[in-house]
């Protein structure tokens, strides 16, 4: 038993762990292209590079508490924020952070970006 390690010690190990990933996840967000929400209780961050990515790439997601700050860092760096509530519920339970979009997301992401970027280059006009 002894071998195993302190339980305490090992909650208070995977605590820091989850803690030090919902930091760097956080940090990503500013560089999000669009926050697709539920809207309520999920956020998902979603990022893509043409010239650098094959494709769109899930930065950071969320519910309740952690889907609120990343809608307010979102609303601080001024990044769109799209209610759909199929395609956060999808990727918010079946993606992990860092993932490439699956192909069965792509039509639904590619819609949502394209939308980003019309909203962008109109508020450049």
């Amino acid at each position: 038993k002894s071998r195993e390690g302190d339980p305490m010690i090992k909650a208070r190990i995977r605590r820091i762990q989850r803690e030090m990933a919902n930091k760097r996840m956080m940090a990503d967000v500013p560089t999000a292209d669009v926050i697709v929400t539920n809207p309520t209780h999920i956020a998902c961050a979603i990022k893509y590079d043409p010239k650098t990515m094959a494709a769109p790439v899930l930065l950071a997601k969320g519910a309740d508490a952690i889907a609120e700050k990343i809608k307010e860092l979102a609303r601080e760096h001024n990044i769109p924020i799209m209610e759909n509530k199929p395609l956060a519920r999808t990727m918010y339970k079946t993606m992990k952070i860092g993932q490439v979009i699956p192909r069965e997301l792509f039509t639904a992401i590619a819609q949502v970006l394209s939308y980003v970027y019309k909203l962008k280059r109109r508020t450049k006009l």
